[in-house]
Parts: structure tokens; sequence; C-alpha cells
């Protein structure tokens, strides 16, 4: 087994594909449903200190959300907040599959 850490997988395309588009995470009382402040937030964690996860493992979110999700704002329950961003990374996923950023092989 080896202990080589490989650099996360990053997609200027798919960080770029966010521009725009509606909140996939929409926490309530939190989600600002404004599409001009969506970026890609990262969901997973990376393999390290500061580390960012692979850009498959993140979601469409709002500036509000995205806030939440990083820890900037303190808001509701930890492990609810964790279930909405999973949730947001599934609905992102679904989106980048349809727009072709993501393939699943046949």
């Amino acid at each position: 087994m080896s202990l080589t850490k490989t650099p996360p997988i990053k997609s200027k395309k798919i960080r770029e594909s966010a521009k725009g588009k509606d909140c996939q995470v929409r926490i309530p009382g939190v989600c600002n449903f404004n599409p001009e402040t969506t970026v890609l937030a990262h969901v997973g964690r990376g393999s390290g200190v500061a580390q960012k996860c692979d850009d498959i493992h993140s979601a469409y979110a709002c500036s509000d959300c995205h806030d939440v999700i990083d820890g900037r704002v303190r808001e509701g329950n930890a492990d609810e907040i964790i279930i909405y961003a999973y949730e947001g990374m599934v609905r992102t996923q679904k989106l980048l599959l349809e727009q072709e950023l993501m393939q699943v092989a046949k």
C-alpha cells in the first residue's frame, strides 16, 4: 500500500460552471437564493490540513450557504449542515453530468 498523496482533482471548467447557477445546498433560513453569488463549494475533506478535496466533491452554493459550510458563519446543527452540503453535492453532480462536465462509464 502506497502512502504517497495524490494531488486533488481540479477542473477549471467545473469551477467556472457554478457561475450564475442556482444554489444546490439550500440551507433553510440561510440560503440567499441569489445565483449571482454562487460558487463551487468544496464539501468533502482533503487528505491533509488546509487541503481541499477534489472538485467533484463540491456543490453549487450561494455565498451564505458557502459561509456556513466552510464554518465562517455558525448556523444550526453541524450534522444537519453536513447533510445539506452532501445533498447539494449530489444535486450538483447530476447537473455536472447533464452539462457533460462529468462522465460515468457505461
